[in-house]
């Protein structure tokens, strides 16, 4: 099997707006993760939609969480670019539910934020030990 870039017919268009429209996201138990995410980015859960359990971001891709009971929940990375002026409510909301935030992803800076590309950004924990990430500027990419 090849992997290598598959020419295009000169006559079919490029995808210029190719965009990610949800994804899955295991949990113990789905109710509790997506509520734990949404009151901390100050979403809503949405109804279910089969065995998913969705909370909607605000650039139209839905994070559909999807219940495992009997196996373990592999941690993922999760990033949130999120408005400045909403950064401090956020963290607000982790410190009032007890949940500590850091300002590394390797979680050794507890109870601090970071200054990475002119913005803020911490990293948490949800209930399944997802590191999620909240910031307010994009990474500068080469």
């Amino acid at each position: 099997m090849s992997y290598e870039p598959q020419h295009k017919p000169a006559s079919e268009p490029p995808a210029t707006t190719v965009q990610l429209n949800h994804t899955v996201v295991h949990a113990s138990d789905r109710q509790l993760s997506a509520e734990f995410l949404a009151a901390v980015l100050g979403l809503e859960v949405g109804a279910p939609f089969g065995p998913f359990l969705p909370v909607e971001l605000g650039n139209g891709v839905t994070l559909d969480y999807y219940e495992l009971r009997d196996a373990p929940i592999q941690s993922q990375h999760y990033a949130f670019l999120v408005p400045d002026e909403q950064f401090d409510t956020m963290i607000a909301r982790l410190e009032r539910i007890g949940v500590t935030y850091y300002a590394d992803p390797s979680h050794t800076e507890p109870g601090r934020i970071n200054r990475l590309f002119g913005g803020r950004g911490a990293y948490f924990d949800d209930p399944d030990g997802h590191n999620m990430e909240i910031m307010t500027r994009p990474y500068a990419r080469p």
